[in-house]
């Protein structure tokens, strides 16, 4: 292997594959040869910071109104994973989204770091940020609601 030749192609085709499918590594072996790519992720740190709140969503909707579990909101954008989530990409940073913004789809919420990887959570669609469910830095569960769009 040591007198084997780079091969340039094989891992420029590889370093595309990583921006075109969002992985973070990629491992390709043939005839005995190896080839690994992986890119770094952002670092995020954690850091304590004011927790953003839209207020009670039972006084946003006025007195009398049912409640909408946060689960059973249509506009709920769920955790896709376990892991901890960011909502701004480095302590200091703005955050990705604040309660009233309007966001497009795919515009990115907030991180969810799994594994030392920290991983976009995206608008499904276009909307306005009216909640947001959980605090900065904080531990979440598959399928646990994290933003709620309307």
């Amino acid at each position: 292997m040591a007198n084997t030749p780079i091969d340039s192609e094989a891992i420029r085709t590889l370093a595309n594959l990583l921006v075109e499918t969002g992985l973070t590594e990629i491992e390709f072996e043939t005839d005995g040869l190896r080839l690994r790519v992986a890119k770094s992720a952002p670092v995020v740190q954690a850091y304590a910071a004011a927790p953003m709140v839209a207020g009670a969503p039972a006084a946003a909707a006025g007195a009398g109104a049912a409640t909408v579990d946060p689960y059973d909101h249509p506009g709920a954008v769920k955790a896709p994973m376990v892991g901890v989530v960011y909502h701004a990409s480095e302590p200091g940073a703005p955050a990705f989204v604040q309660v009233g913004d309007r966001v497009s789809e795919g515009q990115t919420l907030v991180l969810i770091e799994a594994m030392k990887t920290f991983n976009p959570v995206r608008a499904p669609r276009s909307g306005t940020v009216s909640a947001i469910l959980v605090d900065d830095a904080t531990p979440v569960e598959y399928g646990e609601p994290l933003v709620i769009l309307e």
